[in-house]
């Protein structure tokens, strides 16, 4: 069985890499700096030892998409992080010389249920799929209770398609500004996802069109200097997503693969 482990992550390391090559070399050929775009792994395949060991390579924003997963993945990666501090410096050093990181920044980047907010909320950085003024006015009154300042990124279902999630193109800006008005809510941008497609270019139309909305809403000045993530592209279209302003990738197939492990 060792064998199978060290090809995995050997695998994982080399994957990494490569990816982070990709996304600063598409971010350099569209005159942008090449770390001027985020990678948020995309956990939902990942198995408990590669995102231990994502996390040890240097990483610290990670993405899920069902809220039980998460709850269990921040408890179990938490547990790891506080044992290996506890072991002292040198045994947070992983042998590739990269110090772990200070914090993980956990992103809840799927549907969020209003009565599943309450679970959600304390454990996750960012969250991003705000899809209806119900769920925003949830998270305010929440976030009310708790007297904190909630994060959030409008999900916009720019390509138009009944099956997604998501607020259509011409409905965003009005819902920005009626977050922008709930003072325990942040509206930090907007993401969405493409159609699905083997061909990239599919996507470039949805991408351009929520580029066009988040400039929009910053030269309006909702949000003041706050609204500034532009969550675009998977696996599969990530350097279109780039091409067309993304500064936020969401990446799990590339990383971690199909299948769904341990």
């Amino acid at each position: 069985m060792a064998p199978t482990r060290v090809s995995t992550a050997v695998q994982l390391k080399d994957a990494y890499k490569r990816i982070n090559e990709s996304i600063a070399e598409t971010a350099e050929r569209c005159g942008r700096r090449a770390d001027s775009v985020l990678m948020l792994a995309v956990t939902k395949t990942a198995s408990p030892d590669q995102i231990r060991q994502l996390v040890e390579m240097g990483h610290c924003d990670l993405g899920e998409s069902r809220v039980q997963q998460l709850i269990q993945r921040v408890a179990a990666l938490d547990e790891f992080m506080g044992r290996r501090r506890a072991m002292g410096n040198v045994a947070t050093r992983p042998a590739a010389g990269v110090d772990l990181p200070k914090f993980v920044r956990w992103h809840m980047i799927g549907s969020l249920q209003r009565n599943k907010v309450k679970q959600v909320v304390p454990i996750v950085h960012l969250v991003h799929g705000i899809d209806s003024l119900r769920l925003a006015e949830e998270l305010h009154n929440y976030g009310a209770q708790k007297d904190v300042t909630i994060d959030v990124l409008i999900q916009v279902n720019a390509s138009g398609e009944i099956s997604k999630h998501g607020v259509a193109s011409p409905a965003v800006f009005h819902l920005a500004e009626q977050i922008d008005s709930m003072i325990h809510l942040r509206l930090r941008g907007l993401m969405t996802m493409a159609p699905l497609s083997d061909d990239p270019e599919t996507a470039r139309p949805a991408f351009a069109r929520t580029a066009e909305i988040f400039n929009d809403i910053r030269d309006a000045g909702i949000g003041e200097d706050h609204v500034t993530v532009l969550s675009m592209g998977m696996t599969n279209d990530y350097q279109v997503a780039i091409e067309e302003g993304a500064n936020l990738v969401r990446i799990g197939r590339a990383l971690f693969g199909d299948e769904e492990q341990g």
